[in-house]
């Protein structure tokens, strides 16, 4: 294996160390690919055995995910650091570790001509609290969250070189322009058009309720040009509460370029839930850095769920992951829907598990079909994990892939690279 290592100037408050390598690293599953394949699903668990707490991701790969059954035991690409998220874009596939204030390593990979994953870069940045595509790039964000120092950092790589290409620095405090003081915390990234949208929440930063609000009734989303990352006006509504949840987004933008944006209403004060609004969501049009009259009350429109995360499909339809009751600002729910911003509906998806013994649900990266018609979710129950394909059309779910020994942490696919 051969290794350059490059340390990249200006840059070099992120800490990276760059490793190429030309040797392919095989995390293929019993599976094993043949001459011929075209792509393959990327799945990431964590395993569940006795003994294993704490223990990092597998990356498996596997041909199919509507049937049979696949293991964490002797397979995969075991992943370094525990708390791992994942991005795939430019049809390359990006681990993360979240290093909990520490640096945390990033590690790239794309689908070779055999069909077996092949490590393409090796790195450690900042670790971030905000990340997703725009373009051919990735953009991270790493937030502070302590008033005395209201100070945001982004970085853009790019995932054609695997190099970062800029930086720069968002004072947090000054953007949430409140006489308290509190901060701004971006939940999400999302591109808009040419633009960048930063939904955030404000918080204190300080003392014993950091992450807490004294306006939990209002949403913010700071908009940014790209790639410059200017500031250009904050875009408020106070007829929901913030946009997404903490490491959750909340806006996606559709076929006619309008972007939805979901609120959990799940602000905190003094450590309680201090929303008096409903789950809803508003739209921002094309074009505009307004929002307009439009208004969805998904609690009234699903008897008193609320949405934790969602995915969007296409023509106005989400996979909403959906809660009955609120425990906590992070939590995730443990039942599906399909939301129709469009017609403002939302249709319960039959054939999943029995909500109360639902352990976990992959909500941070889910696989939605090449034709927009299914959505495939990671489900584990006290009697083990799988994949299940959403029929959007039906709202029915269908039984897939076992995985064994490990929790669905994140489903994506990978064309081969000739």
């Amino acid at each position: 294996m051969k290794k350059e290592k490059l340390i990249f100037g200006t840059l070099g408050l992120l800490g990276l160390l760059f490793t190429a390598c030309d040797s392919n690293d095989d995390g293929t599953s019993p599976e094993n690919p043949e001459a011929g394949v075209e792509s393959k699903y990327i799945i990431t668990a964590t395993p569940t055995a006795a003994g294993s707490e704490g223990v990092a991701d597998y990356i498996l790969t596997t041909d199919a995910i509507n049937e049979g059954s696949i293991s964490t035991a002797g397979n995969g690409i075991e992943q370094d650091g525990t708390y791992r998220y994942y991005i795939t874009t430019n049809n390359k596939f990006f681990s993360m570790l979240y290093g909990q204030g520490n640096p945390g390593a990033v590690t790239s990979y794309e689908l070779n001509a055999e069909g077996s994953l092949e490590k393409l870069s090796d790195f450690q940045s900042e670790t971030v609290q905000a990340f997703a595509a725009v373009d051919d790039e990735i953009l991270l964000i790493k937030i502070s969250r302590n008033a005395d120092s209201p100070i945001a950092s982004w970085y853009r790589f790019d995932t054609n070189t695997l190099q970062f290409v800029a930086e720069g620095q968002i004072n947090t405090q000054e953007l949430a322009d409140k006489e308290s003081g509190e901060l701004a915390f971006f939940t999400w990234i999302t591109q808009v058009g040419d633009k960048v949208y930063l939904p955030y929440f404000t918080m204190k930063g300080c003392c014993s309720d950091s992450f807490g609000t004294i306006y939990p009734n209002e949403a913010n989303i700071a908009v940014y040009s790209y790639p410059e990352m200017e500031y250009e006006t904050t875009i408020h509504d106070e007829r929901t509460s913030f946009i997404g949840r903490y490491f959750v987004n909340g806006l996606s933008v559709d076929e006619n370029g309008d972007a939805y944006a979901f609120s959990s209403s799940v602000a905190t004060t003094n450590g309680e839930l201090s929303s008096t609004l409903p789950s809803a969501v508003t739209r921002i049009p094309s074009g505009s850095t307004q929002f307009d009259d439009y208004y969805f009350n998904i609690e009234e429109a699903s008897g008193g769920l609320y949405v934790t995360d969602q995915v969007y499909v296409g023509n106005g339809k989400f996979v909403g992951i959906m809660a009955s009751e609120r425990t906590s600002a992070y939590a995730s729910g443990n039942q599906y829907a399909i939301i129709d911003v469009y017609n403002q509906t939302v249709t319960p998806v039959s054939g999943t598990p029995n909500p109360e013994t639902v352990v976990l649900t992959s909500s941070k990266s889910n696989y939605v079909s090449d034709n927009k018609s299914t959505v495939s979710v990671g489900i584990t129950t006290e009697t083990g994990s799988w994949i299940y394909n959403i029929d959007v059309a039906s709202a029915t779910a269908t039984q897939g892939k076992e995985v064994v020994g490990g929790t669905i942490t994140a489903i994506s696919k990978l064309d081969v690279v000739e």
